[in-house]
C-alpha cells in the first residue's frame, strides 16, 4: 500500500512538494509539484491542474510562512494537471514580468496552455537556471509526450522526473522508443533521489529506472517471440494481447494492447517488424 503523502511537505533546506490535491486513477494521490531554492525568489516545478482551491491555499501559505516569491514557473510538459494551474498561481502572486514561465516547445499543434496572454518562454536541452540555493538542468526526455523534460539540481544530483519516472507502478508514454531512450539518459546521470511527479520520493533509484527498462524489454521480446513463431501469420495488437497476456484480467486486455501497440511502434522504427493496414508481422516472414 501506498505511503500517504501529506499536501506540504519540507524534503530538504531547498525542497518544499506540494501535492496537487487532484487525486484520481492517473494522478495517484495528486500532482506533485515543488518549490526550490532558499531565499526570497524561487522557482515553482509544475502547477498542478486548476480550480483547485486547496492546491492554491497550500501555496500561499508556504509562500507566505517561506516569506518569498517566485521568480520562475517551470511546466515539465503540458498535460493539464501539471500546466492547468498557471493562471491560479499567476493570480495568487500578482502576475508581473518578474516571474517567466518556461516550458519545452511541443511538435504537435495540440498540447499548447489555453492562456494565450500568458507569455510561455521555451527551454533548450541543457539549460541551467539558478535562484539562492538551487541550480537546476533542463534535460529534454522526450517519450511520455514529445516536450517532457526532468530537472536536475546540482546541488543534491537528485532528478525531479515529471511523469518519466513515478513514485509507484510504471508509466504511460506516447513513444517507446524516444522513453526507453530518455530512461537510459536518467540512468547516465546516476542520480541520488528522483523526485517524481506523482507518488513518493524515489530512493535508489537507478533499481527503479532499471525495472522500468527492464519490464518493457521483457514484454518486447514476447511480442518479438510471438511473430517470430508465427511468421507467416499477421496480428492485431488484440491479437497478441490474448496471447502474451493471458494471466492479465480481460477488463485490462484494452490498456494491455495500448502498451503493445507502442512497443510494434518502436519495433517499426528499429525495422524489427512490418505494419500491414492495421495488422503487424515480423520483418523476414517466411517466404512462399
Amino acid at each position: 500500500m501506498a505511503a500517504v503523502i501529506p499536501v506540504v511537505t519540507k524534503l530538504s533546506s531547498r525542497i518544499i512538494r506540494i501535492l496537487g490535491c487532484n487525486p484520481g486513477p492517473m494522478t495517484l494521490q495528486g500532482t506533485n509539484t515543488y518549490i526550490l531554492g532558499t531565499g526570497k525568489r524561487r522557482i515553482l516545478l509544475d502547477t498542478g491542474e486548476g480550480n483547485t482551491p486547496q492546491y492554491v491555499n497550500s501555496l500561499k501559505a508556504v509562500l507566505h510562512n517561506e516569506g518569498c516569491t517566485l521568480s520562475h514557473i517551470f511546466l515539465s510538459h503540458w498535460h493539464n494537471d501539471h500546466v492547468g494551474g498557471v493562471k491560479d498561481v499567476l493570480d495568487l502572486i500578482n502576475y508581473t514580468s518578474d516571474c517567466e514561465i518556461w516550458k519545452h516547445p511541443r511538435k504537435e499543434a495540440n498540447g499548447k496552455i489555453s492562456n494565450e496572454d500568458i507569455k510561455i518562454n521555451q527551454f533548450q536541452d541543457g539549460q541551467e537556471f539558478a535562484v539562492e540555493g538551487a541550480t537546476l538542468r533542463i534535460i529534454h526526455t522526450p517519450g511520455h509526450t514529445t516536450d517532457h523534460c526532468v530537472f536536475l539540481l546540482l546541488e543534491e544530483n537528485a532528478i525531479f522526473s515529471a511523469d518519466c519516472i513515478l513514485g509507484e507502478g510504471t508509466a504511460v508514454f506516447e513513444d517507446l522508443h524516444d522513453y526507453m531512450n530518455s530512461l537510459e539518459i536518467i540512468l547516465g546521470l546516476q542520480p541520488t533521489v528522483v523526485y517524481p511527479g506523482h507518488g513518493n520520493v524515489v530512493h535508489h533509484p537507478q533499481e527503479k529506472i532499471q525495472y522500468y527498462i527492464e519490464h518493457r524489454n521483457e514484454r518486447e521480446m514476447q511480442i518479438l517471440s510471438t511473430l517470430r513463431d508465427n511468421p507467416c501469420q499477421i496480428f492485431t495488437e488484440m491479437d497478441l494481447v490474448r496471447l502474451i497476456y493471458r494471466d492479465t484480467p480481460e477488463k485490462m486486455w484494452r490498456a494491455a494492447a495500448y502498451n503493445v501497440n507502442h512497443h510494434l511502434l518502436k519495433l517499426l522504427k528499429e525495422k524489427r517488424v512490418k505494419q500491414i493496414e492495421n495488422m503487424w508481422q515480423i520483418t523476414d516472414p517466411c517466404k512462399m
